[in-house]
């Protein structure tokens, strides 16, 4: 419900003090009243009135200069809005449609009621009737002034939210554009009007009947603009900011699913490669369909709960697609380190117990920061909902990825296993059998036997010979003491892993180059092979790391000029489809409705002296700059006016107000604006409580104005003698839309550094944790500022995407980090490469996918989508410059260091542990381990 005029201002916790009956029941049961608005402005510009250009209602404030032309192009836009009034007036809604019992409804029977139980209609139209009588009596035309007009039964009435555009006179007869007028100017032309219809709909009934009238509102005025296409209509109802809202979903359905398309497409490329055995295509397809299975199943368990949808959840399928493409690609890189003569069993036994420990932890972080900022320290209900949905999905998607990817794992294994195409299913030819058939051929069958493997990289022995048995397969690996000790490096397969391709994956491997682990890096995968050949070697370039600090700094620098920016987001069409009714209704009303501020109640809470000159003083001078209106001000001009004293007795200036000055019928609607206390029994009550409406000139920037005003009101109600404070609605909102805002966005931050600080104490290394809480904090820093410097502000959508970057960053960055850290011996470069190698590149591959299905929800015409769109790909973006340039550079000369950790015996002192499998038809029957 909005409120316009007097009724805005109303203080809630002193309705039982500062308001008549009917004016509290309209405030404490906003529910059962409907609100409508329309905005009419002419863009048409009227050539042959070269004077009156862009105007849609002229009045003629100076008689002398009166003409026939001006005269005719008055009554022509007055005629057109009494005739669009007049039919909303008589419009009726059948209620039921069918039946006996049906009854037509007009808005006589719906219209909220004033005191006299007249229909409650704006002041501008009494206005605008008064000058149309006065026209067709042959009286003189009363003045209309802006921002305050008086009425015909004196009274003075506020127009200043109900006319836009508006141009006064000047001196001379000159025109004067709007605001730049004094107070009182007369209206020469207006390019708008704002027009304000309350309903009231105590429920049941006539809660059907108001929706229904709100239906029947709107086609009337697409057919009144169909009659008269130079005017514009631009209508707002109770229920516009909903359905406008939930617009943004039926626009994103199509871009969702080409999204998913398009994100389908570079998942079977990132999951191909050359060999067409341990290609897996089909896996990655069987990712998103794991991804796509939890979130119909999250779904499912809402439904069934009752929960309800909204647009906000848009942005849940990024979160969930974010989170599990890392686990996927990183479950597969895990896959393609194994050693291949092992069973399916072992090498998937090993791939568990290198990715998941990470992957449980980036889980706990995701849960952790929606967690925190669903909980009731949260103040906002969009972002509970939110949280706890995204939180619900991310946990269901974990268990699909242990469950159902797994298992696809395990499938795709076997068929590697058995030589079977990684598309088609079909078991490849042997090379000697390839040689007759076309080169097409050769080339989609082309793959690796073990047999070939076998022959051109023989087993290693260290420190002994040993003949094998052809039917026996050798694995020596030889673990440093305190490697097998090290829970941290156990935990970590990439690191000390005995299914490494390479015959000696203890964690000091030989130094040759990384290529020569690999016995053909020319059938590794394309991103493998570049990272590996190319990016490793040039990131980490002695003369390019000088380079990256530098552009680390450039990316603080501009993070921090736009987190000095950042403005809190209070618009609500910034929350809805583009083009609908709300934006065009708010742009209307920001381009012609933005001079003046929303009415401010001034209450005076407690008994004062108004009698005294001093206090007299006070409260003037309060109000002083402001368009106002005010009791106490139109009192006193009431006493001087009749040459009565203003400073007079209490008894006296209280009689004088009671029975003099309330009676009067241009001062009567002020016995609202005061409450009397009875005092004894024959004397004078005192005046226990007042209000005094205040407007405040605006311009373009309107909210910060306003938070400035209030301030400073604020202020100076604490200073003041006179006790009173100062109320709007839209205070509450500026008031707690900032600590709403930002608050679930701190709590989860400060959730995500106690669960890395209470991490740190169980790991060995906990330089993990503070390097993860860096590069969070650093992450969500720059996605802060940059979207600011792109026009992002920090409201509802935007603080649940930062919410969620924290857990999209820790998945980036944080096996990058496990995987350098863990790592003992060899220099800082050799391990950031290694650590690009196998974490980078499942990383780099979850950020193109990511990003790739982000670009259709860029073409929605939503604003709710265009944040969401323009935060998640700051997101992706600066999560990729933390793990691919800035981490790899600085780690190669900040802590944590690789020269410790090593036992009492150094080099000297091994473990050699010899691995005997026996192979038959069956592939493993038995395993002899010696020590």
């Amino acid at each position: 419900m909005k409120l316009l005029g007097r009724n805005q201002s109303l203080l809630t916790h002193m309705l039982d003090t500062l308001s008549s009956a009917k004016e509290i029941e309209f405030v404490r049961a906003p529910s059962m009243h409907v609100f409508l608005c329309m905005c009419l402005s002419k863009n048409v510009i009227v050539t042959h009135f070269t004077y009156m250009q862009n105007s849609a209602l002229v009045h003629r404030g100076l008689p002398q200069l009166e003409s026939s032309e001006l005269c005719i192009f008055c009554c022509q836009r007055a005629a057109s809005e009494k005739q669009l009034h007049r039919r909303i007036y008589q419009m009726q809604v059948t209620v039921p449609a069918t039946g006996f019992n049906s009854f037509n409804y007009s808005f006589s029977n719906l219209c909220l009621l004033d005191d006299k139980n007249v229909c409650i209609i704006d002041d501008i139209i009494r206005a605008m009737e008064e000058i149309q009588s006065a026209r067709n009596s042959n009286r003189s035309v009363p003045v209309l002034r802006y921002p305050i007009t008086q009425l015909a039964d004196g009274r003075q009435a506020y127009i200043g939210h109900q006319m836009g555009g508006v141009q006064g006179w000047g001196p001379g007869g000159a025109m004067r554009v709007q605001g730049m007028g004094v107070r009182g100017e007369g209206v020469r032309s207006a390019r708008a009007l704002q027009l304000t219809y309350y309903l009231q709909a105590p429920g049941g009934l006539m809660d059907r009947v108001a929706s229904q009238w709100e239906k029947a509102f709107c086609a009337e005025l697409q057919h009144f603009t169909e009659l008269h296409p130079k005017l514009g209509l631009y209508p707002s109802t109770s229920s516009s900011l909903r359905t406008d809202f939930q617009f943004s979903s039926v626009l994103a359905r199509r871009p969702l699913l080409a999204s998913l398309g398009v994100c389908g497409v570079l998942v079977v490329l990132c999951c191909s490669m050359r060999d067409c055995v341990r290609s897996k295509p089909w896996l990655g397809l069987l990712a998103l369909l794991s991804i796509t299975l939890s979130g119909l199943t999250a779904a499912g368990i809402l439904n069934l709960t009752g929960a309800t949808y909204n647009s906000t959840y848009l942005g849940i399928p990024f979160v969930m697609l974010g989170h599990g493409l890392f686990g996927s690609f990183e479950m597969l890189s895990s896959w393609r380190r194994t050693r291949e003569d092992q069973h399916v069993k072992e090498r998937v036994a090993s791939v568990f117990e290198d990715v998941m420990l990470r992957f449980s932890g980036s889980t706990m972080i995701h849960l952790m920061t929606l967690g925190l900022a669903a909980s009731p320290l949260t103040n906002m209900e969009a972002v509970r909902l939110f949280c706890r949905t995204a939180a619900l999905a991310v946990t269901i998607s974990y268990v699909y990825m242990l469950s159902f990817y797994s298992s696809c794992l395990v499938f795709t294994g076997y068929l590697e296993t058995g030589y079977r195409h990684g598309c088609f299913c079909r078991r490849v030819p042997k090379p000697d059998r390839l040689d007759s058939k076309p080169a097409w051929y050769r080339c989609l069958m082309y793959t690796r036997y073990q047999e070939e493997t076998q022959v051109t990289n023989p087993p290693h022995g260290i420190g002994h010979t040993h003949t094998p048995n052809p039917d026996l397969t050798h694995t020596h690996t030889h673990p440093h003491p305190h490697t097998m000790n090290n829970p941290a490096v156990r935990g970590h397969a990439h690191v000390a892993n005995s299914t490494h391709p390479h015959p000696h994956p203890h964690p000091h491997p030989h130094p040759h180059s990384t290529a020569s682990m690999d016995p053909h890096p020319q059938d590794s995968h394309l991103l493998l092979g570049c990272v590996r050949r190319c990016y490793g070697d040039w990131i980490t370039n002695t003369y390019v790391k000088p380079f990256v600090v530098l552009l680390y700094l450039v990316y603080i620098s501009f993070g921090l000029m736009g987190f000095l920016q950042v403005t809190q987001g209070s618009d609500p069409s910034a929350l809805v489809a583009m083009d609908t009714a709300t934006v065009l209704y708010t742009r209307a009303q920001q381009r012609y409705f933005s001079s003046y501020s929303p009415v401010i109640g001034f209450y005076i809470y407690e008994s004062a002296p108004y009698w005294n000159a001093s206090v007299q003083r006070d409260l003037l001078e309060y109000a002083k700059g402001f368009q106002r209106i005010s009791w106490l001000e139109a009192y006193l001009n009431y006493l001087s006016d009749r040459n009565q004293s203003t400073s007079q007795p209490r008894e006296n200036f209280t009689r004088t107000l009671r029975h003099a000055f309330l009676r009067e019928p241009q001062f009567a609607h002020f016995a609202d604006d005061i409450i009397f206390a009875e005092r004894g029994q024959g004397e004078e009550p005192d005046v226990a409580a007042s209000r005094i409406f205040l407007v405040a000139k605006t311009t373009e920037n309107k909210r910060e104005e306003m938070s400035v005003l209030l301030d400073t009101l604020r202020r100076l109600s604490l200073t003041s003698r006179v006790r009173f404070l100062i109320f709007n609605p839209s205070f509450v909102y500026l008031d707690r839309y900032a600590a709403a805002v930002s608050s679930p966005l701190r709590h989860s931050l400060l959730a995500v550094l106690f669960l890395l600080g209470l991490s740190s104490l169980a790991v060995v290394e906990p330089l993990v944790s503070v390097w993860l809480g860096l590069t969070l904090l650093s992450v969500q820093f720059g996605v802060l500022g940059f979207m600011t410097l792109w026009g992002v502000e920090l409201d509802c959508m935007s603080v649940l995407c930062l919410i969620s970057a924290l857990g999209h960053s820790a998945d980036c960055s944080g096996p990058l980090l496990c995987g350098f850290a863990a790592g003992r011996g060899e220099s800082r470069t050799r391990w950031v490469r290694v650590a690009l190698e196998r974490h980078g590149v499942p990383s780099l591959q979850t950020l193109i996918c990511y990003g790739a299905a982000l670009v259709p929800v860029g073409s929605i015409r939503s604003n709710l989508t265009r944040t969401l769109f323009r935060c998640l790909t700051l997101t992706a973006g600066c999560s990729a410059l933390h793990t691919l340039a800035f981490l790899p550079t600085l780690l190669t000369f900040l802590p944590p260091s690789k020269s410790r950790g090593h036992g009492p015996g150094g080099e000297g002192q091994r473990q050699e542990v010899e691995c005997v499998e026996m192979n038959d038809s069956t592939r493993v029957v038995d395993q002899i381990t010696t020590v």
